[in-house]
């Protein structure tokens, strides 16, 4: 498969407000549209970006967003906050911007967003197993550390003496 977006796309996709977002610079540079252009495109067709699709970032998450990924430390400096598309807001891209480009990038995203689901998925599944093991091996040292006390107890108890009785004290 020829791909046009390399293996790095995954480091593209940050989560905010609950939401597996990608920035509005990272989608321009794969589209290959200056960030201006893909930010007026959607101005002219808000009405199909609603806050589930698309949302501004706050001063704050900026700031973690710089802090986070060394790569977008040019927008530290930037006076204005990125906007950020879910999934179905990259989706939507695609309608308001007309490219073939723009059309193929599109399908490789949602590629991403379904192997990165698909990742989340099989990490839930092997937390639960590492859960369930934790579960078992936390069972089995109570098990070990009962047994190490009740013969600790055990060693404890006043012995009888061995060995040759007399009566006589000295």
């Amino acid at each position: 498969m020829n791909s046009l977006i390399k293996p790095e796309y995954e480091t593209m996709i940050f989560q905010f407000r609950g939401f597996k977002v990608m920035i509005d610079s990272d989608l321009a540079v794969l589209y290959g549209v200056p960030t201006k252009a893909l930010k007026q495109q959607v101005k002219r067709n808000i009405e199909r970006f609603p806050e589930d699709f698309m949302f501004e970032l706050t001063k704050i998450e900026k700031k973690e967003l710089v802090t986070n990924c060394d790569r977008l430390s040019l927008l530290k400096h930037s006076s204005t906050n990125p906007i950020v598309f879910t999934e179905q807001g990259v989706a939507m891209l695609s309608s308001v911007l007309h490219s073939e480009r723009a059309i193929k990038i599109n399908i490789e995203i949602m590629r991403a967003f379904a192997r990165y689901r698909a990742l989340l998925r099989e990490n839930e599944e092997l937390k639960k197993e590492i859960l369930k093991l934790d579960a078992k091996l936390n069972h089995a040292f109570k098990f070990l550390l009962d047994k190490l006390d009740a013969l600790h107890q055990e060693a404890n108890e006043p012995r009888k003496p061995i060995g040759f009785k007399t009566d006589k004290k000295i």
